[in-house]
């Protein structure tokens, strides 16, 4: 192991958390020298205080809107890759399908969620609908890419000798797709947790089993802007947690072969 990469691993740390601290501190500095009231932006303590305070009630939101994004990825996920290797197994399946999957992912999907949300049965369906139909285009168009961009070069070589078109997808196309395919997961995993938040503004969901969106409105309703700063902070951490959920898997399956992973001797 290279004997600077302790200290560069302390430093991308370090780094972002003293920038975080130094905005915090200048945040409960303001708020405490002008008096702002908490109903109009509360400090930092404030926002500590309501996520100690409302803990249950907002880890139960959480886990319901969570469970429905992680839901949406695997199926975006398996969907994605299934559709993708379809793809480039027949140049007239992609030209034919591919303009369908674009024109799901270019419409807003709050114009879509009342169309769902009727011929769904249940709610939680139409918002497992609208989160995975955001999700699945990163899937499907990165692995898509990567399948199609492995060198001709090698699969000429392995056509001369003989291989057959399951083994060159396996042994060649799938791990030249890999990088680009976990690239798609780490943009898909963001945003399936926003478009399952946006789905439950959309569906206007409420009661026992709410997620963070009806926890927002809420708290915006009620002028509860404590709880409605420690919903965000929430929405942002669990973002930050899925993202380096994946961003660890990627390093995981890359770190020993591929150039975005390998760490270069200086």
């Amino acid at each position: 192991m290279n004997d600077n990469d302790a200290p560069s691993r302390l430093l991308r740390v370090a780094a972002p958390a003293l920038i975080a601290v130094l905005l915090l501190v200048a945040w409960q500095a303001l708020v405490v020298a002008y008096d702002v009231p908490p109903y109009i932006v509360p400090s930092p303590k404030r926002v500590l205080e309501t996520l100690i305070v409302d803990r249950t009630l907002l880890a139960d939101a959480l886990s319901v809107t969570l469970g429905i994004a992680l839901t949406a990825l695997a199926l975006a996920t398996v969907v994605g890759t299934a559709v993708a290797l379809l793809f480039v197994q027949s140049r007239w399946i992609e030209m034919s399908l591919f303009p369908y999957a674009v024109l799901l992912q270019v419409t807003p999907i709050v114009a879509i969620a009342p169309l769902i949300l009727i011929y769904t049965e249940t709610t939680q369906q139409a918002l497992l609908i609208c989160a995975f139909l955001v999700a699945f285009f990163p899937v499907l168009a990165n692995t898509t890419q990567g399948l199609k961009s492995t060198d001709h070069n090698l699969l000429n070589l392995f056509e001369l000798y003989g291989a057959s078109r399951w083994q060159t997808l396996i042994h060649l196309r799938l791990p030249n797709a890999l990088p680009y395919f976990l690239a798609g997961l780490r943009i898909a995993g963001g945003l399936a947790l926003i478009a399952a938040v946006v789905a439950e503004f959309a569906a206007g969901t409420a009661g026992e089993n709410s997620g963070l969106a009806f926890r927002l409105i809420e708290a915006q309703h009620r002028l509860n802007i404590p709880r409605l700063f420690a919903a965000l902070v929430l929405l942002s951490l669990t973002g930050v947690a899925i993202f380096g959920a994946t961003s660890l898997l990627s390093y995981v399956l890359l770190r020993k072969w591929h150039e975005s992973a390998v760490k270069r001797e200086n």
